[in-house]
């Protein structure tokens, strides 16, 4: 067959580029560099695949696409963009589209794009709403980088769906925003979102715990969180759990799974069930960490300054030299340390501008938490030691039970009585240093019976 290509893109030297490379596959090929032009010859009745830029010029071929499938619902329409985010994705889906591809991509994957088009492969193209802008500011999910693009590709196909998502990715990388995000812009979105952290419930996950999830959940997304955390035996009572579910039409869920470790590596390791493992990896989803895509810095950065300001921080811009210093840094905590660092600057510095003396002066203090700089011991090398010696001193049974809350309010006192010092009491300040909000923090200081919540 030799089919007709309608190419669309403001870009000369693209537009000659995919021209070449579809008419060496023996296709036809008619250009434009405009959305009238497309639109035109669309309704005229040319054409058996479009190929389209979502920008050109002032024109979004999104606004045009939903008139082109009135006219010719059988028009594959594959669209590519050079300002990918998240909602770029999702609405090439909600509007129809058959395939959404980033800028840049490799001229092989449009090539088998359109063939599978053309030979009536299913398609991405999905029953969401048409989306707006302001949805990807309560589902932040920031980023132009090519992993990023990854991860959006995969996003827009799974949304109209119903298969099982595994999102895989270190603490911090925003699982549950991915998550969230393919539930806001599924078929399911009018439904419940529920997320059960499975990690809570080490060594305790009972039957009931899944069945009050699944039901909460029902007609709606069950986020599995923790994964790699559950003991062998936790794996079984969810692998019964999900068995004992199938078939249930009283209970419809769509199931997303995340872990922080990979876990086809654990099935290696003998850690991780295979046959558990295999029913929740439909579609595997890989949130790459923060230094793996240094150059979403900036844009992060100022949409969490903006976000600091709607929550009741004052106003602040970055300039270059503050970017480049986050750049220099390799962020174990990954986005959400990036956030909270962006908050206490916003909270504790009077500067309207963010320089990159204070984003350096925020690091060293940061990790200084890290080192004891009298014996050089870790943070973390200090807490396992005092947890080992606590373990030690308790004899055989080991400690009494409820050591977890003892543990962690043994942690959180000193920490927030020695914040609230830091900020004279300024609960709002406390809490930006913290990374919590101002309401967990009350709760927190009427819990542990802080008094008034000055640290004294």
């Amino acid at each position: 067959m030799n089919a007709k290509v309608l190419l669309a893109d403001d870009d000369g030297s693209l537009r000659f580029v995919l021209s070449q490379a579809l008419t060496k596959e023996g296709y036809t090929v008619r250009a434009t560099g405009n959305v009238a032009t497309l639109a035109k010859w669309v309704k005229e009745g040319e054409g058996d695949i479009v190929v389209s830029d979502v920008y050109m010029g002032d024109d979004c071929v999104f606004d045009a696409l939903p008139g082109l499938r009135a006219a010719r619902p059988d028009l594959p329409v594959i669209v590519m963009s050079a300002q990918s985010t998240v909602t770029t994705a999702m609405t090439a889906t909600g509007v129809g589209a058959y395939d959404y591809l980033p800028k840049p991509f490799d001229l092989d994957d449009l090539l088998a794009a359109v063939r599978r088009a053309l030979s009536g492969a299913p398609s991405a193209k999905g029953r969401a709403s048409q989306v707006q802008g302001e949805r990807e500011e309560r589902l932040p999910l920031i980023g132009r980088s090519a992993a990023m693009q990854e991860v959006y590709r995969i996003m827009s196909r799974v949304t109209a769906s119903d298969l099982t998502v595994l999102i895989e990715g270190e603490a911090g990388t925003g699982k549950e925003r991915v998550a969230r995000a393919i539930h806001e812009f599924g078929r399911r979105k009018l439904a419940p979102f529920v997320s059960l952290n499975l990690g809570a419930h080490v060594g305790n996950l009972h039957s009931d715990t899944l069945d009050e999830a699944f039901q909460s959940a029902r007609s709606g997304v069950l986020m599995l969180d923790g994964l790699d955390s559950i003991s062998l035996d936790d794996q079984t009572r969810l692998l019964g759990q999900l068995q004992s579910l199938e078939g249930r039409d009283h209970i419809d869920v769509r199931l997303i799974a995340a872990a922080q470790r990979p876990l086809a590596a654990l099935v290696r390791d003998g850690l991780f069930r295979a046959d558990l493992f295999y029913r929740l990896n439909v579609v595997a989803i890989r949130l790459p960490p923060l230094r793996e895509r240094k150059e979403d810095i900036g844009d992060l950065a100022r949409a969490f300054l903006v976000r600091a300001r709607r929550e009741g921080l004052p106003e602040r811009t970055i300039d270059t030299d503050a970017i480049e210093a986050l750049k220099a840094y390799d962020w174990p905590g990954n986005v959400r340390e990036l956030e909270n660092l962006l908050k206490r600057i916003a909270a504790l510095w009077p500067d309207l501008l963010i320089s990159g003396g204070v984003v350096r002066s925020e690091l060293n203090a940061a990790q200084e938490i890290d080192a004891d700089v009298s014996t050089g011991e870790t943070f973390d090398a200090a807490l396992e030691r005092h947890i080992a010696a606590l373990f030690g001193a308790a004899g055989p049974e080991g400690p009494d039970v409820g050591l977890y809350e003892r543990c962690v309010e043994r942690l959180e006192r000193p920490l927030i009585q020695h914040t609230l010092r830091a900020t004279r009491g300024n609960q709002i300040r406390a809490a930006a240093i913290l990374g919590i909000n101002r309401n967990t923090l009350r709760k927190k200081i009427v819990s542990l019976g802080l008094g008034t919540g000055r640290g004294d």
